[in-house]
């Protein structure tokens, strides 16, 4: 079994590679779900690191509908990930009823080309994932991010595994949101060939009357290597 790290910053990065995690999924601001990360920061990763990186392009927080100009910075940075030598794209686009956007999605999955494109989980909000995964798999997506239409992966189980007898490996289900080293090996014992984890420790919990309180996280180099050990025991 393979295990994505969402990684936030550089540190996260590093830390899941030195654990031995098998990818990252490279993104900033996950307490809002996640957004592109800054030009610098991939370039660090890409640069100083040698663990396969995928990037999320997602422009701003909130629905998957996006405007012109939006569209416009989803591609032109899809383009300068291609051009720092990034190894995946997670992306997607959703029209205004959460159906997915065939256009505008096989646009990314075109320009992405030849890199592998993952359907992130805005793909939890079409109203019809059975549909929505044939539609995945007409437009060449190499995998899709999913919970199974839950908050977390664990209670969207039964849907996971519809999904996966469904897709008969014409795309990879990566089941994420809420995997740890708990559950892990639930999704091993179902037959899943890839997890999605966050595996985030709090380092730094100070609020601010001007900043909020939000959590400073970093994925734990003890957690990663908690869940690789889960998912490679054979007990």
């Amino acid at each position: 079994m393979l295990l994505e790290i969402c990684a936030n910053s550089y540190q996260s990065a590093k830390n899941a590679q030195e654990a031995g995690a098998h990818r990252i999924e490279l993104c900033s601001e996950l307490s809002i779900g996640g957004i592109t990360p800054s030009y610098g920061l991939i370039q660090q990763v890409i640069t100083e690191l040698e663990i396969k990186t995928f990037v999320l392009i997602r422009p701003r927080s909130g629905n998957f509908c996006y405007s012109e100009a939006e569209f416009e910075i989803i591609k032109k940075n899809i383009q300068v990930c291609k051009d720092l030598g990034c190894h995946g794209i997670v992306s997607g686009v959703l029209n205004s009823d959460n159906t997915i956007d065939i256009k505008r999605t096989q646009e990314l999955i075109a320009l992405s080309h030849p890199l592998p494109f993952t359907f992130h989980r805005a793909f939890d909000m079409v109203p019809n994932p059975t549909e929505a995964i044939e539609r995945l798999i007409d437009l060449g997506a190499t995998r899709v991010l999913t919970s199974g239409q839950q908050p977390k992966a664990i209670d969207g189980l039964d849907t996971l595994k519809m999904l996966k007898q469904q897709a008969q490996h014409r795309i990879t289900i990566l089941v994420g949101s809420g995997i740890s080293s708990e559950n892990a090996k639930v999704f091993k014992n179902e037959g899943f060939h890839e997890i999605h984890a966050s595996a985030s420790e709090i380092i730094n919990s100070e609020s601010s009357s001007y900043f909020g309180n939000t959590p400073q996280t970093v994925s734990s180099l003890k957690e990663i290597k908690t869940i690789l050990n889960v998912i490679t025991n054979e007990i």
